[in-house]
């Protein structure tokens, strides 16, 4: 066991307000931690939908459909197959159905918008801006 972890299983010393003291430190600490982590993850999350708006962009130039089960199935099988724990590979998948839903969305909305666009200079004529 390392030291820090040693540090976060010691039992506290002294009375019941030190010991909640001792608590209520490592719960800072470790929830600080897991803001850091979350701000990760929104950055990591938010690189991807960029990436995916440009998939997105391609599959609209050549009329490709959104939703493609058999590139979802290989992500699945990539982030399992991959995944070292401690999540099990069910909780992962889950996640990932999500995080995979959610950009769908984006690139839906950004091919409505493209085509509410198109429509609108469309509906103006030749010649008019």
């Amino acid at each position: 066991m390392s030291t820090a972890d040693s540090r976060l299983q010691e039992p506290a010393r002294g009375g019941p307000d030190d010991a909640r003291e001792e608590a209520n430190a490592r719960l800072t600490r470790l929830r600080r931690r897991i803001d850091e982590v979350d701000l990760l993850i929104l950055q990591h999350i938010n690189e991807r939908t960029l990436v995916v708006e440009e998939i997105g962009k391609v599959k609209r130039e050549f009329g490709l459909p959104i939703y493609e089960p058999k590139r979802e199935d290989d992500v699945y099988r990539n982030v399992t197959g991959n995944n070292q724990g401690p999540l099990p590979p069910d909780a992962v998948r889950r996640i990932f159905e999500r995080i995979i839903d959610e950009m769908r969305t984006v690139q839906r909305n950004r091919m409505l918008a493209e085509q509410e666009r198109v429509k609108a200079e469309s509906a103006k004529g030749p010649g008019s801006k």
